[in-house]
Formats: C-alpha cells, sequence, structure tokens
C-alpha cells in the first residue's frame, strides 16, 4: 500500500459516546498531549440507505480540516484496508470495572524542602 492510500481508523471517546472515524493523516500534534487526524474520510453520500448517526458524524465532523484530539480520548488507531462507514454509539463499561483516574502527562513537580 503507498503511503499516499493510507487509510486509518480513529476511535475514540467523546461526551460519553465512542466514536469511530476513518481518516488519510493522523500523527502526533504540535500541542502536547494531543493527536493530530486530518483529511477525514467520510464515504459517498450517494449510498441509497442512509445512517442517521453517519449523517450526525458527517454534520459534526465534516467541515474540520483537522481535528486534535486529547491523548487520553483516543482508545485505538488502526491502519486499514479499505474505509469504513463511521459510528457512533454510548460507551458502556462492565460492571465492577476500576478504571484509572486521568493524570497529568508532565514531568512531577519539584519539592521546594528538597535541594
Amino acid at each position: 500500500m503507498s503511503a499516499g492510500k493510507r487509510i486509518f481508523k480513529i476511535v475514540f471517546q467523546s461526551q460519553g459516546q465512542v466514536v469511530e472515524l476513518f481518516a488519510r493523516s493522523v500523527g502526533q500534534a504540535e500541542l502536547f498531549g494531543f493527536v493530530e487526524v486530518e483529511d477525514l474520510i467520510f464515504g459517498a453520500r450517494s449510498e441509497l440507505v442512509v445512517d442517521p448517526s453517519a449523517e450526525g458524524l458527517r454534520a459534526e465532523y465534516g467541515g474540520a480540516k483537522r481535528l486534535l484530539l486529547p491523548l487520553h480520548a483516543v482508545l485505538r488507531i488502526e491502519e486499514v484496508e479499505r474505509e469504513g462507514a463511521p459510528r457512533v454509539h454510548e460507551a458502556r463499561e462492565p460492571a465492577g470495572q476500576v478504571r484509572a483516574f486521568p493524570v497529568p502527562l508532565g514531568p512531577p513537580a519539584r519539592d521546594p524542602r528538597r535541594t
């Protein structure tokens, strides 16, 4: 697969939902702690069956030149052979599962008492 034809599937959380989008370019953003997603792919509009969730995603993200996603919101990034339909669904967590509390991604603060 040539470098110009690479397709990535990006799965991330946004406002209690899990969103799956497809893009041609993914990388580390200039802003610390963010993932940059460019050239979003939404597929052809001429489909006979219209998925309302896909149309909602197109309306929300379709006009964006690039997305800057917080690193802690990204669940998975995959390089795939071909694009698929963008999807959104409610985030579900198994009962009794303990989640890690989000922590800042920076060096620890220095203790002023130590020299």
